[in-house]
């Protein structure tokens, strides 16, 4: 068999034993690991009920959104060089020895735990127990070290519209698949998934949402979410890498992720 042949032939083969996770891993920053797979009511919603804008300019976001409806904003800002530096290799490599503060996932009652950044990836971003409680989930979802990781959020461009009297502050994290943060709400900001997807559950400030406090947003999505009424049904929508979510002042949010999850955001407080 001619030399040529016998190469092509060995490139075919070993493109046909590359294992998926390599592939995937190129486009998720490593951070999807072999291992059990996510609970199984993690999926998308049947229809995204929040609006998507491409190219928003400033006025029309004042006027429609900023004040009255959460919008999904495509396209205003290029954060391709924040999430190289997202990646789990290099996060790891950068802030490892870091301690990071982890919250529990309920509302009104957050506990804190201090552990090593490294420590909290290698041993907790597994996929969300369906039955574990909110004050029994503990995981990395904003209370950040600025100083610390502030050669981190120096490349992070946020949305470039801001609410006159407001100051933009960031709030980081990395969770894994199933895990969220129950129905609370707060000021306006935005939120932009890095790596993975993170579904979104949202009510108007006048509108408040049927849930447990103690129980986390994969337990409300099986137990509570299939009994409400259509027109009880929050807005919802998947978040996916590269896309910000817009919510307003005091509007009720829940959020679930879908996969190891890499979010920001920015809130106007």
């Amino acid at each position: 068999m001619a030399l040529g042949v016998r190469l092509l032939l060995l490139l075919a083969l070993w493109a046909l034993v590359v294992p998926a996770r390599s592939l995937r891993e190129a486009g998720d920053g490593g951070w999807w690991r072999p291992g059990p797979g996510a609970p199984a009511a993690v999926a998308e919603e049947e229809c995204c009920t929040v609006e998507r804008r491409a190219n928003l300019s400033y006025a029309e976001f004042v006027q429609h959104y900023a004040f009255s409806r959460p919008v999904i904003l495509q396209g205003l800002t290029d954060n391709s060089r924040f999430r190289d530096l997202c990646s789990r290799q290099r996060l790891l490599a950068l802030f490892g020895d870091s301690v990071v503060r982890l919250s529990t996932a309920n509302t009104y009652s957050y506990q804190k735990v201090d552990l090593p950044f490294q420590e909290y990836v290698e041993q907790m971003l597994h996929p969300q127990d369906p039955f574990s409680m909110g004050n029994d989930t503990l995981y990395f979802f904003g209370d950040n070290n600025f100083t610390e990781w502030a050669s981190l959020f120096r490349h992070y461009s946020p949305p470039p519209f801001n609410l006159l009297g407001t100051i933009p502050a960031y709030s980081f994290g990395i969770a894994g698949a199933g895990s969220g943060v129950p129905f609370h709400w707060h000021g306006p900001g935005f939120s932009e998934v890095i790596y993975g997807r993170k579904r979104w559950f949202l009510y108007p400030p006048a509108k408040t949402p049927e849930f447990h406090p103690n129980k986390t947003t994969l337990a409300w999505l099986r137990d509570t979410y299939p009994a409400l009424a259509l027109s009880a049904r929050p807005l919802e929508c998947t978040i996916h890498a590269g896309e910000v979510l817009y919510f307003p002042d005091r509007w009720w949010h829940a959020t679930l992720n879908l996969e190891t999850s890499v979010f920001i955001s920015t809130f106007l407080s």
